[in-house]
């Protein structure tokens, strides 16, 4: 298939590679850019470091990873854990994917009431620092990182879209920011009818929700919110 990686970079290339891998033919065109807010990180000793995003562990500075080289270190996923050790924290634990795995985590290992740091991005979700918060931890977060969204749709989806017949059969949604913003740039140039034929494969259940507020129906919904289960539904030929 020719598929629209919708994604941020870095991971769009990354994803990008991986569908040649299988055979597809991938087009990568961010509709969001992720850029550091730079927001110097509070004060003040935490029993642990909450991340959620790869995002988060990139807007780290090295002075930020030598204060916490040695703080237990939450990651939401593989992904997200890999690159905290690189990056010489330790002690990483890794939640599996999901930001209730993620508070399930915490719970299991830090006594009720210890200070957390949470190093977020600006349209973060309210997990986990709320159920978090609920079990009686103190959770500070620290917006360090913000997606952009492009200010029209990437030239070569534009050109995609309008070929006859359109020259991309799907699109990865990675977030619902994605989504959103993928609607709406290819809605402001012209393009809905094209976007909304394509195949949607998204990467949660929130994501799809994107889409059915634009009145749109996901073609397939990853059983879990990661990369692997997303490709699944490519491999199954779903």
């Amino acid at each position: 298939m020719r598929i629209w990686v919708a994604r941020p970079e870095p991971g769009a290339t990354r994803t990008g590679q991986r569908l040649r891998a299988l055979g597809h033919v991938p087009l990568v065109a961010p509709v969001l850019a992720i850029r550091p807010t730079g927001t110097v990180l509070p004060d003040g000793a935490f029993a642990g470091l909450l991340l959620t995003s790869t995002n988060a562990v990139a807007a780290l500075t090295a002075a930020d990873r030598a204060r916490f080289a040695t703080l237990p270190v939450f990651a939401v996923g593989a992904r997200t854990a890999a690159l905290a050790r690189r990056a010489g924290l330790g002690a990483v634990r890794e939640a599996g994917g999901d930001a209730a795995a993620l508070s399930a985590l915490v719970r299991a290992t830090l006594p009720a009431g210890s200070a957390l740091l949470h190093v977020a991005g600006a349209e973060g979700k309210s997990e986990p620092a709320a159920s978090l918060r609920a079990a009686g931890y103190a959770v500070t977060a620290a917006i360090a990182y913000a997606a952009v969204a492009e200010a029209t749709l990437p030239p070569a989806v534009a050109a995609a879209l309008a070929a006859h017949p359109a020259a991309l059969d799907a699109v990865l949604h990675y977030s619902r920011r994605s989504a959103e913003t993928a609607q709406l740039l290819a809605r402001r140039a012209d393009r809905s009818g094209a976007f909304g034929a394509l195949k949607h494969y998204c990467l949660s259940s929130d994501v799809a929700a994107a889409l059915a507020a634009a009145g749109l129906d996901a073609h397939f919904v990853a059983a879990r919110p990661d990369e692997e289960s997303l490709l699944a539904g490519l491999v199954a030929g779903t």
